[in-house]
């Protein structure tokens, strides 16, 4: 008889199952419903096919699809496998590449054999996946080897995914999952895992959603592709709940609300530079003044360092060999040549914007001697930095080529990384609050390719989750989670992921707990020993750069910014011309208590004036007549609100002067 495999459950029971077993027998074996109900299973913590058979002792957990992210992370692999074949059903000769699943559906790139793909083919797909579904194909999991899979492909003329599995590492299983059975059997090369059949998706929880083209490999030198896109979710009503919020981002898309609030515009004539409106940098110095106090209570010491550094900094530090393609480079000197010769000599001393402000910030440390009782240093810059991102990836102000940072360093002692970073974790969380923000906490772990040792990583990894549980902060409510493989090349990081006001989630801040830069450029203390000794040195930011949080802010409002930080926070606007002077008094006493505002004593109809001001989002109308001119009063507009709200003046100023106060200073 065969050796039996013990199999131990979450609640710590151990099962005794014979070789060739599957998970879905032991969810059989412990109850009807729950062998109804499991989808897959973990089998040592890797997510695994519910019919893929065990293959030694392991610890076991069955997933349901109430683990939703597992169960979408299954569901939408399956879409993908299923768009792959239907596609290839409806246009015979198209070939398969690539399809994975993404954070909220599913993509998979094609090459069609006639010609690229478009919106109009997207709902015969559908219709023909839904075919599929119910078809219930089961998914099976076959091992090949790299000889016979090679020549599948080859002979089925699918030269991507030949190519895709020649190039696969030596050793690795090579594994395909075929659905259906017999000679009709449509085959795809996969790592998997999936559901065991087709029928186990909802026909009515996905949506194709647009096409767009993309390179195989992601290199421009290659072979352009079809991308096809689809959302898809466990049931109608979150597919339902998901367009419903697409609808709503695209109305709170900052890029189209900058434009009616005339607060920025990006042109050609600087690809990824952002060209600031006054009423757009009106925004951006009310967080800056906001940041400013609150690193200067905070016990931080601002400081300004150069744009243009020399490359050998670079290569010192590390940054050189990880981002130089990502960097702006140009020659120290550009030597007097003839007009044919050329513009660079081979001697020339290269130098680079700066895509990060850290080794500026160590070169601040290392003049003249610190002392332990120096320490902690907190230095902190409002840093312009550069970096060469593809123009495909630049999105509006979420994702640019210039970009300043709210950043900061901390170089401190070993004994005191942990109350550093737990004075910045409630720093953060005041304000994250102050701009009504939630927030979750995730820890992000040594990646493969790193600098420093494995003690190096332990003990910094320790240091910050140490400080976030003391914070009160490394719970549920916070949504903690550690990230395997996340963390930076050369240091873990705590990230904290804002949600906004539809359900989105913004990775914005982040500290770092760094031994490598300071090693790499010899930074150094003087210690109570009187010896030499390395500080450590956290890499800190809140808003993590102001064009993106501000893109953040503008959509999390959709354009209707808290009254401090709106560009004009009152309008005085008039009904009839005998209100003019009247107006001037309102704007007057407005402006002396530091409200931002603006009359509007055009000869138009007040309600052509309310319109034009609640597109341009004023938080505040106040409207003035001959009546109000007599009385002393204003009849208060805000946004938003239907109707209106009669005051005096003297109420009117201090109501708006109380709004228009930052959190920070009420």
């Amino acid at each position: 008889m065969s050796e039996m495999f013990r199999i131990t459950l979450p609640d710590g029971s151990v099962r005794e199952v014979a070789p060739g077993t599957t998970p879905a027998d032991i969810a059989a074996a412990i109850g009807p419903g729950l062998a109804k109900a499991a989808i897959a299973a973990r089998v040592d913590g890797e997510l695994r096919d519910i019919m893929r058979p065990l293959e030694g002792d392991a610890q076991l957990a069955l997933v349901t699809s109430k683990d939703e992210k597992d169960a979408l992370e299954l569901a939408r692999h399956d879409y993908a496998h299923i768009l792959a074949e239907a596609v290839q059903h409806l246009f015979p000769g198209t070939q398969i590449t690539f399809g994975p699943s993404t954070d909220d559906g599913f993509y998979y790139d094609f090459a069609p054999k006639d010609r690229p793909f478009t919106e109009e083919d997207l709902p015969a797909i559908e219709e023909e996946m839904r075919r599929i579904i119910a078809r219930d194909e089961p998914l099976i999991r076959e091992v090949w080897s790299r000889a016979d899979l090679i020549a599948r492909w080859e002979k089925e003329g699918e030269t991507f995914k030949a190519q895709w599995a020649a190039e696969l590492p030596e050793g690795e299983e090579l594994t395909v999952y075929r659905a259906g059975k017999g000679e009709n059997a449509w085959l795809d090369m996969c790592r998997g895992p999936h559901l065991a059949s087709t029928g186990k998706v909802a026909p009515d929880a996905f949506k194709l959603t647009r096409v767009s083209g993309a390179y195989w490999r992601g290199d421009q030198k290659n072979a352009m592709l079809s991308r096809i896109y689809g959302t898809g979710w466990l049931n109608k009503k979150q597919l339902a709940e998901h367009l419903t919020r697409l609808e709503e981002a695209a109305k709170r898309d900052h890029r189209k609300l900058g434009q009616e609030m005339d607060l920025f515009h990006l042109q050609a004539e600087a690809h990824g530079s952002v060209f600031w409106h006054p009423n757009g940098f009106t925004i951006w110095r009310a967080l800056e003044a906001y940041m400013r106090r609150a690193i200067d209570a905070a016990g931080y010491q601002e400081v300004k360092t150069p744009q243009v550094m020399d490359a050998r900094q670079w290569e010192q530090s590390g940054h050189w060999g990880k981002y130089r393609e990502n960097m702006f480079v140009i020659p120290d000197e550009v030597p007097n040549v003839e007009d044919e010769g050329p513009i660079v000599s081979d001697d020339a001393q290269w130098m680079a914007l700066k895509p990060m402000n850290c080794p500026a910030h160590v070169l601040i440390f290392r003049q003249g001697i610190k002392s332990y009782r120096d320490l902690p240093m907190r230095l902190y810059e409002n840093g312009c930095c550069h970096r060469n991102e593809p123009h495909g990836a630049l999105h509006g102000l979420m994702r640019v080529r210039q970009f300043t940072q709210d950043d900061a360093h901390i170089f401190c002692r070993e004994d005191q990384i942990v109350e550093e970073v737990q004075a910045f974790c409630k720093l953060a969380d005041r304000i994250y609050r102050d701009f009504g923000f939630t927030y979750s906490i995730k820890l992000a772990l040594r990646p493969d390719k790193r600098f420093g040792s494995d003690e190096m990583w332990d003990k910094a990894e320790a240091e910050l989750r140490d400080a976030v549980i003391r914070a009160g902060l490394a719970t549920e409510e916070y949504g903690w989670e550690e990230l395997p493989g996340e963390g930076a090349f050369y240091a873990p990081k705590l990230e904290w992921h804002l949600t906004d006001a539809i359900g989105r989630t913004w990775q914005v801040g982040t500290i770092q707990s760094d031994r490598v830069l300071p090693e790499r450029l010899d930074a150094s203390y003087v210690g109570e020993d009187g010896e030499r000794h390395r500080p450590v040195m956290l890499h800190r930011a809140i808003f993590g750069s102001y064009e993106r949080f501000i893109g953040i802010l503008i959509e999390h409002f959709a354009g209707k910014l808290p009254a401090w930080l709106a560009p004009t926070q009152a309008v005085v606007a008039t009904i009839v011309s005998d209100a003019d002077d009247y107006a001037f008094r309102v704007d007057k006493m407005l402006a002396d208590v530091g409200i931002r505002v603006q009359t509007d004593l055009r000869n138009e109809k007040i309600n052509y004036k309310v319109r034009e001001h609640s597109v341009a989002k004023v938080p505040n109308l106040l409207v003035v007549g001959k009546r109000e001119a007599e009385e002393g009063t204003v009849a208060l507009r805000v946004l938003g609100s239907q109707g209106q709200q009669m005051l005096t003046l003297e109420e009117a100023v201090a109501k708006l002067k109380a709004e228009a106060t930052p959190p920070d200073l009420r």
